[in-house]
């Protein structure tokens, strides 16, 4: 049997994910272990020979699992403007979830 690979959307991303994947998505509200469908926009074998696509999107056809949430590393901010003595330094740390895909359905 060929694996399947799926386009999702979350986030205001797409992300191109294959079966027990882990990948970092902008923060979602669901707790740890829970499960979640995510807005499926195609689906495909990996060969190549069967692909479905939606229009604008298939629904909620895959399933992930959440394993934890976190931030990123900081990522600093700066404004500077020459000779007038202005400096600003900001910082900001991106809330994400870490999922782990669990099916792919047709």
């Amino acid at each position: 049997m060929t694996n399947k690979i799926a386009v999702i959307k979350t986030g205001g991303k797409q992300y191109k994910v294959k079966k027990d994947q882990i990948i970092k998505i902008e923060k979602i509200k669901a707790d740890a272990g829970e499960k979640v469908k995510f807005d499926t926009l195609l689906t495909a074998t990996t060969d190549g020979e069967k692909l479905n696509l939606g229009k604008p999107s298939l629904g909620e056809v895959t399933e992930g699992e959440v394993l934890s949430e976190g931030r990123g590393k900081k990522v600093r901010v700066v404004k500077y403007k020459n000779k007038t003595r202005y400096k600003r330094v900001l910082g900001h740390r991106q809330a994400f979830s870490e999922i782990k895909i669990t099916s792919i359905a047709d």
